[in-house]
């Protein structure tokens, strides 16, 4: 699994979950990933399951930047 900041991280299940990646703090787009949790709000480091997908987020055509990432910072 490969992510970068402004993916969405979806966890199914009878409690799915769906985050906006903050941070990835494994090599290459890895996991572990900081992930802001939708409904709660809550920031948690995740490693997700093998169930879980990443929804990639939208990329402008000039260098790959994420339209409306979070600042790396956060």
């Amino acid at each position: 699994m490969r992510a970068n900041a402004g993916d969405k991280l979806v966890v199914p299940g009878p409690e799915s979950r769906t985050g906006l990646v903050i941070r990835v703090l494994g090599p290459d787009g890895a996991p572990p990933y900081v992930i802001k949790w939708e409904g709660d709000g809550y920031i948690a480091m995740v490693t997700p399951g093998e169930y879980s997908w990443i929804l990639p987020a939208p990329r402008d055509g000039a260098g790959g930047d994420v339209a409306g990432a979070p600042p790396a910072e956060l």
